[in-house]
Parts: structure tokens; sequence; C-alpha cells
């Protein structure tokens, strides 16, 4: 994990000031937990996405796999980062489990975390990589192993 809280790298800052607009349409009316995530690919586009609940809570999309699955219906398969932020200010956000996997299957290997609130107009923010944030994970070449009784 790196801490980059004064990091003034201009794309990482567009990029989190894209997911925070994409929280904004975040539709949450049962957690009240507002999402917002930007993915950049290869080419420098940047493909946004909110949470999606459902009153069947299971049923919800998070802003995380809603900017990849706008990515690939569009046709990018690679990626160079993905900015998340939420209302929380005391900590940054964390990608749950089912993100952490759908960032896997597409080797999104820039994380990056964000305050909700600019300070002095940069967003504070922390950098992982998918192996910090999924040690020992599976993906697609596990699929690839050989088995038993093949």
């Amino acid at each position: 994990m790196t801490d980059n809280s004064s990091d003034t790298n201009d794309w990482m800052q567009d990029l989190i000031a894209k997911s925070a607009a994409a929280k904004e349409k975040a539709y949450c009316p049962y957690s009240k937990f507002r999402v917002g995530a930007a993915l950049l690919d290869m080419d420098g586009k940047i493909f946004t996405g909110c949470n999606v609940e459902n009153a069947s809570y299971p049923v919800g999309v998070c802003a995380e796999r809603t900017a990849i699955c706008k990515a690939v219906s569009e046709g990018c398969q690679k990626f160079k980062a993905i900015a998340i932020i939420s209302d929380i200010d005391e900590d940054f956000i964390s990608p749950c489990g089912f993100c952490r996997q759908a960032m896997r299957e597409f080797q999104i290997n820039d994380i990056v975390c964000a305050k909700s609130t600019p300070v002095n107009g940069l967003y504070k923010f922390r950098r992982h990589t998918l192996d910090e944030l999924l040690p020992f994970s599976f993906g697609p070449e596990d699929l690839q192993r050989p088995k038993i009784g093949s």
C-alpha cells in the first residue's frame, strides 16, 4: 500500500474526481452508502460507475463492477487503474470481495482508494496492488490447471 495523500499527479486526481462525480449518481435508498468508481483503460479512456441497490440486497451492483461492466460492454478489457470513493471521510474506502475478484479477472493492479473531501483541491488517497487486496487469489489461469481424473 502506498499512501499518496500529497500526490498531485494530474491523471490520478482526475480519476478520483470522476469517481466522485459518479458517486453523486448512486442509487442507494436502503444503505445510504454512496460509492463511485472510475476505471482507466490503457488508451486513457475512463469508464465510471456507481452503486445501484435493490430491495433484494444481494441483487445490487457495486460501483467498481458497474464501471468494469460498462468498459467490457464497450470492448475494453485491459486497464491501467481504478479509483474508488465513498462518503466515508475518516478513512479510505476499500473494495468488497466481489469487486476484488472482478478486478482480478481483468488484472486491474493499480487500485486507488480515496477520501471523499478534497483538501486544497487535492484528494487524499491510498494506492494498493491487487496482490495486497486479494492475496492467494483464484483467476482464469487456475481453471487451466490439471485436474484429478483428466
